[in-house]
């Protein structure tokens, strides 16, 4: 049976890690972040202690024939922890967002199970090496936290041309560079022009911004702005 502290320095060590992972996650303003990591990196390494050690805190009497399965809590925990990943996983139209840090909850899920066995060298090891993954090898792959990308749809009515063209001068005025255009032009009483403009934005432009901005183009009857898909 090992001592309390030792115990206690099992789960403290597992959510000083996750937290590690959930501080990167935050840096880059995901959903789930320091505080969600931290917490299920403590209770995976909780439940590795107590799946470890409860037998010896149940008082069997001395040569009684005890068979304890230390394997099943940790793998519940696994199995636990997916329902929680998928949470973090949103699908808009064909694209996926989320897996990365669903899969981190996957990481730290193990670092803690790791932390809980007293496997310090290898839990601050995996750590290491998820904060390489998530932050060295981030920048392979076409991610800029500098920059937001956006949906913009509008409706223009009457004189559209000309409120067109002040549309396109109005984003790129914001420095934002466009992607894609689509245009739709109804050519019955209402005689209106929907545009759905993809756009990439500095980051530091808001959605409140880009609607005020938008607002002021003569003959705008409506404005909607979302992620693209």
């Amino acid at each position: 049976m090992l001592a309390h502290t030792e115990l206690l320095a099992r789960i403290a060590t597992g959510a000083a890690l996750g937290g590690a992972i959930g501080y990167e996650r935050g840096l880059h303003r995901r959903p789930v972040g320091l505080r969600t990591h931290l917490i299920v990196a403590l209770a995976s390494a909780t439940f590795m202690v107590v799946s470890s050690q409860f037998a010896y805190y149940q008082n069997f009497g001395h040569g009684e024939g005890v068979e304890v399965d230390a394997s099943r809590i940790a793998a519940s925990v696994v199995s636990a922890v997916g329902f929680l990943a998928g949470g973090a996983i949103l699908r808009s139209g064909l694209s996926v967002q989320g897996i990365t840090t669903a899969a981190g909850l996957w990481l730290v899920t193990a670092i803690g199970l790791c932390a809980g066995a007293g496997m310090y060298i290898e839990s601050v090891a995996v750590t290491m090496i998820g904060i390489l993954a998530l932050t060295i090898f981030r920048r392979f792959e076409d991610k800029n936290d500098l920059i937001t990308k956006r949906r913009i749809s509008l409706v223009i009515a009457d004189e559209a041309e000309s409120s067109t063209s002040q549309v396109m001068k109005a984003i790129t005025d914001l420095g934002a560079i466009v992607v894609d255009v689509e245009y739709e032009r109804r050519l019955d009483d209402k005689r209106r022009t929907a545009l759905t403009i993809d756009v990439s934005l500095p980051a530091e432009i808001t959605v409140a911004t880009l609607v005020e901005t938008l607002e002021a183009v003569p003959n705008m009857k409506r404005i909607q702005i979302s992620q693209p898909s």
